[in-house]
This record gives C-alpha cells, structure tokens and sequence, in this order.
C-alpha cells in the first residue's frame, strides 16, 4: 500500500478549485474592464443542478442596480429535461447578486456618478458555491476595438517572428 503525500492531495484540489462555467468573451471585446468584482448568486435548486451540468451562457446578460442591491439579468440557465415536475424554471429570470454593503456602496457612486457600467465576465465554482466575476466597465468606441484588433495581430506577428528567428 502507498499513502498519499500530503503535497499530492493539495495540488490536486487546487487544480479544480475554479472551474469555469460559462465566461463572456465578448465583454473584454466591447468594454474597458477597470475592476473586477466577485459576488455570489442566489439560485433555485434547479440551477444549481444545470450549472453541475455547464447548461449556462452569459453573451446577452447585464447587472444592474436596484434599491441598494444588484441583480443579474439576461443570464440563459436551461432547465435539465429531469427538472422538477412542480417547479416551472424560468431560464432568464432576474437572479440576485450577493455582495457585501461596501463594495454595494461602491459600485453604485461608479455606476450613477462616474458612468461605468457592471458587466459580467464568468461563472464558475468556487468552494462549491457559484461566483459570478463581474467588471465595472467603460464601453469602448469603434476605434479602440479596432486599435486592440491591430495590437492583437501585432502581438501574434511578433511572436511567430521570434519563434521563427530561433530556428
């Protein structure tokens, strides 16, 4: 018999500590992410079960903020075809965010005062628990996408020519 070294068994977990859900490529495309946030969601049993199951995309989805508090709104988590008979899932409802009342407090003064916008970046488990990764964000112009576009080719350009000139 081999025992397990304690140094194995840590590794191991953290190499599953954050498995990614669902993330939105689209919101590093469009937006200027200055912070980034974490914040736990309030979901149905049902939810949960589809998340297990990666059933979740965040493309259309927003946060916004009500009466002190955030919501996620537009997020898609489809309903297993196994979901409860007595429950009738929603799969676009609002969904609370769990945040903390200093970060709350704080992304409402840069949301109203300052013009950011709260996008969500990814979800994934954390603990077993679900974490949305949201950004407060400033929307880019046409040609700060454009000028990212260029500095992406460039990067890659630059890389493949070093790659070629170790040969």
């Amino acid at each position: 018999m081999t025992a397990k070294t304690p140094a194995k068994s840590a590794k191991k977990s953290s190499a599953k500590d954050n498995p990614l859900i669902a993330d939105n490529r689209r919101a590093r495309h469009d937006y200027f992410i200055e912070e980034t946030y974490e914040a736990g969601l309030a979901l149905m049993g049902w939810e949960v079960k589809s998340l297990r199951a990666g059933r979740a995309q965040l493309k259309e989805s927003y946060v916004f903020l009500k009466d002190t508090e955030a919501y996620l709104f537009g997020a898609h988590i489809s309903a297993l075809p196994t979901a409860s008979t007595h429950v009738i899932p929603d799969p676009i409802r609002t969904r609370k965010l769990l945040l903390n009342r200093a970060e709350l407090n704080r992304l409402i003064g840069a949301v109203e005062r300052r013009g950011y916008t709260l996008i969500p970046l990814d979800l994934y488990w954390k603990n077993g628990r679900v974490k949305l990764k949201l950004g407060l964000a400033k929307g880019k112009k046409e040609h700060d996408k454009r000028d990212t576009s260029k500095e992406r080719d460039w990067q890659r350009e630059k890389s493949r020519l070093m790659k070629h000139s170790r040969r």
